[in-house]
């Protein structure tokens, strides 16, 4: 019996505890405050996690900025081209002059004016028909003249990397003017003629020059900037001095009869083997002096 009065009397002191007015509010106000704390806890600890994430990228962007910039491995690299819009429609008429090439073929690289022969310094490009064409930038790069030459026609020059310079002439009117940045195949004027190579009709003359030397633009066709320096380097000097041949006296017909007054003298007192070696060479001396010498001091045509 007791323990039940017991049970009874602890019941009634719970249902005594409920019944007060404040019990229930009490307890709202402390839930309610639990789950403030609970929501502030969470807040700050995210926002502890964004600052340290936001710490750690402006290190990353810090580092980023320190470091060179980014280069394109697989950009693409230009290569020499034709400086005609359409380049199956022109021909080569003129080439540049190789002093090892043959003897007919620097006959041929030769341009004759003001009665005198001088060596091509590139090559000419034209049409069969000697229609005029458009005239294109071989490289991308800098304008640095764009003007007329009253013998050489209009004259483009543009600057490329590695010291590297293209020379369009005759042109009959230019698109570009000095200062100009363009293209690779970007139009710069008309092909044209000029006093300098009449004889090569409506042309364009074209030249790649490399420190202020000119090389041969055909060895560099389809290939880059980067190998003009490298052939460059295995090319040998130039003479020093090259005469000029006029058209009334080439080379050698002025200066004949010393020589052979000496060699007739050298035969009295020479075998007979001797004379015929030297009657041979003097036969060979006769018929190379007919052919034209170049010049080295020309016109950049």
């Amino acid at each position: 019996m007791r323990e039940e009065e017991k049970k009874r009397t602890s019941q009634n002191k719970v249902q005594q505890f409920f019944r007060k007015r404040w019990v229930f509010p009490a307890i709202y106000l402390m839930s309610a405050a639990v789950i403030l704390t609970a929501v502030l806890w969470y807040q700050s600890i995210s926002n502890d996690v964004a600052e340290d994430l936001n710490g750690n990228n402006t290190e990353d962007l810090a580092l980023t900025d320190n470091q060179p910039e980014a280069v394109e491995v697989n950009a693409t690299k230009e290569n020499f081209a034709m400086p005609a819009i359409d380049p199956d429609a022109v021909t080569v008429v003129k080439k540049f002059y190789d002093e090892n090439a043959s003897t007919e073929d620097q006959e041929a690289a030769l341009v004759f004016y003001n009665n005198t022969y001088r060596m091509n310094k590139g090559i000419d490009l034209a049409r069969e028909d000697q229609k005029q064409f458009d005239v294109v930038a071989s490289l991308s790069g800098t304008v640095t003249k764009a003007e007329k030459d009253p013998i050489l026609g209009y004259v483009v020059e543009i600057e490329h990397e590695n010291d590297v310079v293209t020379v369009y002439q005759s042109l009959a009117e230019v698109s570009v003017q000095a200062g100009d940045k363009v293209e690779q195949n970007e139009l710069l004027g008309k092909s044209g003629t000029n006093l300098y190579n009449e004889e090569d009709g409506n042309h364009v003359h074209f030249e790649v020059r490399k420190a202020g030397k000119a090389v041969n633009p055909l060895t560099y066709m389809d290939k880059p900037v980067t190998s003009v320096e490298a052939v460059e380097e295995e090319t040998t000097e130039e003479p020093a001095k090259e005469e000029e041949v006029s058209e009334e006296a080439p080379a050698g017909e002025g200066e004949e009869a010393p020589a052979k007054d000496d060699e007739k003298s050298a035969e009295e007192k020479a075998p007979e083997s001797d004379k015929k070696d030297a009657e041979k060479g003097e036969t060979e001396g006769s018929e190379e002096s007919t052919q034209p010498e170049a010049s080295n001091s020309t016109l950049n045509s």
